[in-house]
């Protein structure tokens, strides 16, 4: 019979002592708190770095190709390159696709308003995927009619409400090169990507529109998006593009397309392990007061234990049988706790943040069984090594004094 175990089991389930269990309900109170708010860390900053990476994904692609020039403004150089070419990116392994775009700023005229924007042109090879999800409005671009879909553009939620434009409604775009050039578009779709950063800027159309006002070649292009299948291997895979590449071309990533957001995105890592570090202190420190208070409420049974012939690791046993089912209830309580509200706020959005602050409108919650376990084997396992050193109290009572002891 593990004699340790049968004691602890004693004191945990049959104490009557009221102070101690105060004590005790702190410690397991602290533990719950500290490892539900250790998880909902994790998952926060993981749903926003996911969803604010996809959001930026979703426009630019992971990797763009253009032309190698000093050329940094949103209008492009033309360049084109071989079909082996292409088929030889687009082949790469760990690239899904890879589509063509062109850019080329214009002025929009509404009624008595006009805004700059920046037209992006596509072509039927476009991936609408994501474009589908943001849509707040309308439709996508139809490229079954070559002619029409010259005239269709989508419009950024941001823009329609500055110009007080909706699906249907059209307007004059202005083109200013040598002479003022303008053409007329008809609204198909309004998107809200919640970037602030693109929806300011960006209406999207027809890239042969973009070849016809530049006068290029039909196999002309402003440059190439590609997707990668693993988002981790992007620099890798970015690499081998670049290695593939003529020397008149270039690539680069969305990271340093968008270099502030991503190092935002960076920056959140270091709140997540502060936040780690902060409350994994105070479910320890509970946990540290609760067995010292223990220790000492349970002194004569030490002492009659050290005299009946234990040793102090058994003794010591003892009391780490108890804080380990502590340890274990405050663990199972901030896992339901939260668990729970990760999931209450994934499937409701209740928590809600501003958008032009935080490129969503709503808290993301994205949970990882894989990081949950992880917090509970370390949370079990710190608090576990950290709680050796206080049990040595038991190695400082001397049987006689501890049987004495009221």
């Amino acid at each position: 019979m593990n004699l340790p175990f049968f004691i602890a089991k004693r004191i945990t389930f049959n104490s009557k002592r009221t102070f101690s269990k105060l004590i005790v309900r702190i410690a397991i109170l602290g533990i719950m708190l500290g490892l539900a708010v250790m998880i909902l860390a994790v998952a926060i900053v993981k749903g926003f770095k996911s969803e604010i990476r996809e959001k930026v994904r979703g426009f630019s692609g992971d990797i763009q190709i253009a032309k190698l020039d000093l050329n940094t403004s949103y209008e492009n150089t033309p360049f084109s390159i071989s079909d082996s070419e292409f088929k030889k990116i687009s082949i790469s392994p760990g690239i899904s696709f890879i589509q063509p775009f062109a850019t080329k700023p214009g002025i929009i005229n509404a009624g008595d308003e006009a805004e700059g924007v920046v037209l992006k042109g596509v072509d039927k090879t476009y991936d609408w995927e994501y474009f589908k999800k943001i849509l707040v409005a309308g439709k996508v671009i139809d490229f079954s009619d070559p002619v029409k879909s010259r005239s269709q553009i989508l419009i950024s939620e941001f823009t329609a409400d500055r110009l007080n434009l909706k699906v249907g409604d059209d307007f004059l775009m202005y083109f200013i090169e040598n002479s003022l050039r303008k053409r007329k578009f008809e609204i198909t779709g309004i998107y809200n990507l919640g970037v602030e950063e693109v929806d300011k800027i960006f209406v999207i159309g027809d890239l042969e529109l973009i070849r016809s006002l530049n006068k290029w070649e039909p196999s002309q292009v402003g440059g190439y998006e590609l997707r990668v299948n693993d988002f981790n291997d992007l620099d890798i895979i970015e690499n081998k593009v670049y290695e593939d590449l003529g020397v008149e071309l270039k690539s680069y990533t969305v990271k340093e397309y968008y270099p502030a957001i991503f190092e935002w995105l960076s920056l959140l890592d270091v709140n997540t392990q502060v936040i780690l570090i902060l409350m994994m202190a105070v479910a320890v420190i509970n946990m540290i007061s609760a067995l010292l208070i223990m220790i000492l409420e349970r002194t004569n049974m030490i002492g009659i234990l050290k005299a009946l012939g234990s040793s102090n690791w058994n003794v010591r046993k003892i009391f780490l049988y108890n804080a380990t089912y502590l340890i274990g209830l405050g663990l199972l309580s901030g896992n339901v706790l939260g668990i729970g509200l990760g999931l209450f706020q994934h499937y409701t959005h209740f928590f809600t943040l501003d958008q032009a602050s935080y490129y969503m409108s709503f808290v993301p919650v994205q949970l990882d069984i894989q990081d949950i376990l992880l917090l509970n084997a370390g949370t079990l396992l710190i608090s576990l090594m950290v709680l050796l050193i206080p049990s040595l109290l038991v190695t400082r009572i001397s049987p006689l004094k501890a049987i004495r002891f009221k």
